[in-house]
């Protein structure tokens, strides 16, 4: 289901919690809330649909990754950037790292470690601030 996008500051301030595998419809409104606002959109967290669980997903352009309890647990080459976000108005500046690597489950909650660079990895570290 396309679930409204949330920009309520003090909701969206407080911290996710973990997932488990009772929360697979936040991940399909997730897929869905992401697919209906594509073209102004390359990722999103769970609170951001309202749902206060570490659920996050980004487009890959070819799929979508999915990542329940992401932890990044490796970072390396930072840089400076300007971000927006549907939930917030403006951009913000803020610190990335081109190289991170991420220990999560999948969508079936299997285990995963992965490395990831690029404009990918800046997804990745926006989403997970959203869980923070």
């Amino acid at each position: 289901m396309v679930r409204p996008i949330m920009k309520d500051i003090l909701f969206l301030g407080q911290k996710s919690e973990e997932a488990t595998e009772k929360d697979r419809q936040v991940i399909a409104d997730l897929r869905d809330t992401l697919a209906a606002h594509r073209e102004a959109c390359v990722g999103m967290a769970a609170n951001m649909i309202g749902s206060r669980k570490r659920i996050i997903i980004v487009s890959l352009g070819f799929a979508d990754l999915v990542m329940v309890n992401p932890v990044i647990i490796q970072k390396s080459q930072p840089y400076e950037t300007e971000e927006s976000c549907l939930s917030l108005t403006g951009v913000r500046k803020t610190t990335r790292f081109g190289r991170i690597k991420v220990r999560y489950q999948d969508e079936s909650f299997q285990k995963r470690t992965q490395a990831y660079e690029g404009y990918i990895a800046q997804i990745i570290q926006h989403e997970c601030d959203h869980l923070e």
